[in-house]
């Protein structure tokens, strides 16, 4: 976080409704693999009807400008627009999955509110239009943003630019932006309603069916659970707020098993809640500072442990942790391929990407990349031939687009080591 003076520089710098310079991918480093061996467990495929694969071949790289401050990022359902929560920025990016290029960008009209400096844990004065987490619901039509500073989320109606240009309701409840289009076109003027939540909201998950969203609060120490309305405003209205006893974080809801789990990042277990009756079910007891967690398509869970500087698979049904490795400095962000193969941890202080192959009874490492700029957020695009690892670093907003090669067989180690002599453009 940043002091008052500092934010309003950067805020100027950035301009209010002036679009980010084009910076052109461009690629920076070739391929290189860890062999290091941690012990790993195997999964079936996932339902999408992409071709099986059993190794990923690191091929190259490109970095994106983005904005100060990138938190997280995200794709739609159908992969073709990326998302990128940008804190400092008071903004959201949407990017062209193929081209890799900048189509719009959402600005916040910034007003002073209190923030919160994590490393001195104090209030600070800051802006409260500070964009966190994302989920998408609604056949990719809603954006649900989670604002740090202001107690709540806002959807934004991504392919209906008009339905947000006149709203009524108090000032107090609606968030102006500024809608800026990479093609050159006049920029849009929208208002957002401002649904409450609980103090500093981090992550937001929808079901499948678009009809609930939950919403972690941290200093709130309580998850929110909201019904969706996409016809009546404000969208969605608040049901309940459950008490997590902790700081939460991660949240994932699994619907096939109709139970949602939520990390205590401020303890040291993960919340179960009934999804019929968004109650809390029981408690499964794990290591300290879980931060992230997803499900795979066997409904086991992936934790990282970001003091602890650890991974894990955990089952939900029995509470036991299944299996362990060691990753660089501070995971974050943690992904599953579709296959549920191959687990993504971006290493917040180890500045790096790293990749681990699930086997029989552990992790396989097989993968150590740097990303510059301290990681957070990660999400994956997949077709049948590529993989490519969508990597936001916070302290230079940049994204790093990690491509990897889909084949069958073993992974050749020496194969994948970096070529000599490869020409290494200009690091942003």
């Amino acid at each position: 976080m940043k002091n008052i003076k500092s934010l309003i520089v950067l805020f100027v710098l950035n301009g209010a409704i002036v679009s980010c310079k084009k910076t052109k991918p461009v690629q920076l480093e070739n391929r290189q693999v860890s062999s290091k061996v941690v012990k790993g467990d195997s999964v079936d495929i996932d339902k999408l009807a992409l071709r099986d694969y059993s190794q990923l071949v690191f091929d190259t790289t490109m970095v994106l400008q983005s904005a100060p401050g990138t938190k997280s990022v995200l794709f739609n359902s159908d992969q073709s627009r990326l998302y990128a929560l940008n804190l400092e920025g008071l903004s959201v990016y949407e990017y062209s999955r193929e081209s890799k290029q900048l189509m719009r960008e959402f600005r916040f009209k910034p007003s002073i509110g209190k923030g919160w400096n994590y490393e001195d844990r104090k209030e600070i004065i800051s802006y409260k239009e500070k964009p966190v987490e994302a989920v998408i619901s609604n056949h990719d039509s809603i954006l649900w943003v989670s604002l740090h500073n202001n107690g709540g989320i806002t959807p934004i109606f991504l392919q209906d630019i008009s339905k947000m240009k006149s709203v009524s309701a108090p000032d107090s409840l609606i968030k102006k932006l500024f809608v800026v289009y990479e093609t050159g076109a006049s920029p849009d003027t929208i208002f957002v309603p401002l649904i409450k939540t609980g103090n500093t909201p981090k992550v937001i998950a929808a079901d499948k069916k678009s009809t609930h969203l939950l919403v972690s609060n941290w200093h709130s120490k309580n998850t929110s659970v909201l019904e969706i309305n996409p016809t009546v405003f404000p969208y969605a209205h608040l049901i309940k707020n459950i008490s997590t006893g902790a700081i939460p974080r991660g949240v994932v809801i699994d619907d096939v098993h109709q139970k949602s789990y939520i990390a205590i990042m401020g303890g040291a277990q993960i919340n179960v809640l009934d999804n019929k009756s968004w109650d809390l079910d029981t408690v499964i007891n794990v290591a300290s500072n879980p931060r992230h967690i997803v499900t795979d398509n066997q409904g086991r869970l992936f934790v990282s442990y970001n003091m602890l500087s650890q991974i894990a698979c955990v089952d939900p049904v029995s509470g036991k942790t299944l299996f362990t490795a060691q990753t660089d400095a501070n995971p974050r962000t943690i992904d599953l391929s579709k296959n549920c193969k191959f687990l993504f941890v971006t290493c917040y202080k180890g500045n790096k990407l790293e990749v681990f192959k699930i086997g029989e009874k552990g992790f396989t490492k097989i993968y150590s990349l740097k990303s510059s700029g301290s990681p957070v957020g990660v999400d994956l695009f997949e077709d049948n031939d590529k993989l490519e690892a969508w990597v936001c670093n916070y302290t230079i907003g940049t994204i790093k687009v990690f491509i990897f090669n889909k084949t069958q067989g073993e992974l050749n180690i020496a194969e994948a080591k970096p070529k000599s002599g490869f020409k290494s453009a200009k690091a942003l």
